[in-house]
C-alpha cells in the first residue's frame, strides 16, 4: 500500500469564520482529509501580527477549533492542533531566518499589503512571516499546500528556503507542490468591489450565523452596482455565485436555473432571490450550527483534542527538527 502524501494547512484565529473562509478552505479541508495524510493547524502565532487583545485571542483560539470540527474535520483522518502548542515551529523558524534574505522578505506582496493596513503596528513578524510559515509547512514535510492565487508567492519563498537549507546542509527537503483548487472570492454583500471581510459588520455571513440574522444580511445585500453593458453587476453575481454553492438541489440545481432564467429574460424579483439565498444558507449550515453548541458546552473534548492533537504534530515536527539540529551542527542535549 503506497503512502499517502501529506497536505499542510492552517487558518488565523483572527475572527468570526464566515462562508468565504468556509468555500476558501475548510470545505475543501474536509475533502482532503479523505485523501492525504493531512495537518490542520490553528495559525495562532501568525495572528499575533495584527492588532489584538489577549482576552480575544483565547476566545478566537477556541472557535476556530470549534469551526474546525463543526465543518466536518475529525481528528480520527486528521492531525488538528494549535501553532503555538508545537515549539518546533518556532525552533525551525529561527534557523530559517539565517538562511533567508531580507530583500527576498521586502518583496513579498503581503507584507506591504498589510503594512499599508496596519501603518502603525509594522512589526518584524509581518516581515518574517513567510518564514515561519515555510517552518509550518517543512517540519511535515509536505507534499502539498492548499493554496489561493494570493498565496502562491508564499509557497515559493517556501521551496526558495528549503534549497537554501539543502544548498548549504545537504540534500533534506524536498519540494513542495501548490494543491490547487478553482479560485473562490465570495465578495462583501455591502461593497461587491471588495472580497468578504471579517473586518466589516454586515458585509458577510457568518457560518454560525441564526437565521434571523442571515435572513436581515441577505435583505440588505447590494444588487444596483454598475456593469458594462451585457455583464452582470458584480452583487447580482455574488449572490448567483452563492446561490450555487449553497442551494438544494446539488449544485443550486433548479433553484439556480430558476433565477437565472428569470435574470435573462428580465423578470427577476432581487428580493425573492435574496431571499432563497437565506433560506438555503439557513438551510445548509444548520448542522453547524448544531454542532457547535454540542461542542460550545464540552470543554473537556476541546481540550482534548486539542491536546492530543499536539501531541500528534510534535512526534512529527521533533523527528524533523532533532534532524535540522543536526545537519546544521547544533548540539542535542
Amino acid at each position: 500500500m503506497s503512502k499517502k502524501e501529506v497536505i499542510v494547512s492552517g487558518i488565523q484565529p483572527s475572527g468570526e469564520m464566515h462562508i468565504g473562509n468556509y468555500l476558501g478552505a475548510l470545505k475543501d479541508f474536509v475533502k482532503l482529509q479523505e485523501e492525504f495524510e493531512c495537518y490542520f493547524f490553528i495559525a495562532d502565532l501568525h495572528s499575533l501580527t495584527e492588532d489584538y487583545s489577549p482576552e480575544e485571542k483565547r476566545q478566537q483560539i477556541t472557535d476556530t477549533l470549534i469551526a474546525f470540527l463543526a465543518a466536518g474535520l475529525d481528528p480520527q483522518k486528521s492531525t488538528i492542533f494549535v501553532q503555538s502548542h508545537v515549539p518546533a515551529h518556532v525552533e525551525l523558524a529561527w534557523i530559517f531566518n539565517t538562511l533567508t534574505p531580507i530583500n527576498e522578505l521586502e518583496r513579498m506582496t503581503q507584507y506591504k499589503d498589510k503594512s499599508a493596513k496596519q501603518k502603525k503596528n509594522i512589526n518584524v513578524g509581518l516581515l518574517t512571516y513567510p518564514v515561519l510559515q515555510a517552518a509550518d509547512i517543512l517540519l511535515y514535510h509536505a507534499d502539498q499546500v492548499p493554496v489561493g492565487h494570493d498565496q502562491i508567492q508564499h509557497l515559493e519563498m517556501t521551496n526558495i528556503i528549503a534549497k537554501k537549507f539543502n544548498n548549504k546542509y545537504g540534500e533534506y527537503f524536498h519540494e513542495v507542490k501548490a494543491h490547487m483548487k478553482d479560485p473562490v472570492r465570495i465578495m462583501s454583500l455591502t461593497d461587491p468591489e471588495k472580497k468578504m471581510s471579517k473586518s466589516e459588520p454586515g458585509s458577510y455571513v457568518g457560518i454560525f450565523d441564526e437565521p434571523e440574522i442571515i435572513r436581515k444580511k441577505l435583505a440588505k445585500a447590494v444588487t444596483a452596482t454598475d456593469a458594462p453593458t451585457g455583464e452582470m453587476p458584480k452583487g447580482v453575481k455574488n449572490l448567483f455565485d452563492l446561490l450555487k454553492e449553497f442551494a438544494d438541489p446539488p449544485a443550486g440545481g433548479n433553484t439556480f436555473d430558476k433565477f437565472d432564467k428569470q435574470y435573462k429574460d428580465g423578470s427577476i424579483k432581487y428580493s425573492e432571490l435574496k431571499s432563497d439565498l437565506a433560506e438555503s444558507l439557513i438551510t445548509y449550515f444548520a448542522p453547524f450550527r448544531a454542532r457547535r453548541a454540542e461542542l460550545t458546552k464540552d470543554t473537556e473534548a476541546l481540550t482534548k483534542i486539542m491536546k492530543e492533537g499536539a501531541e500528534k504534530a510534535h512526534t512529527v515536527a521533533l523527528k524533523t527538527y532533532k534532524e535540522v539540529y543536526e545537519k546544521v551542527g547544533l548540539v542535542w542535549s
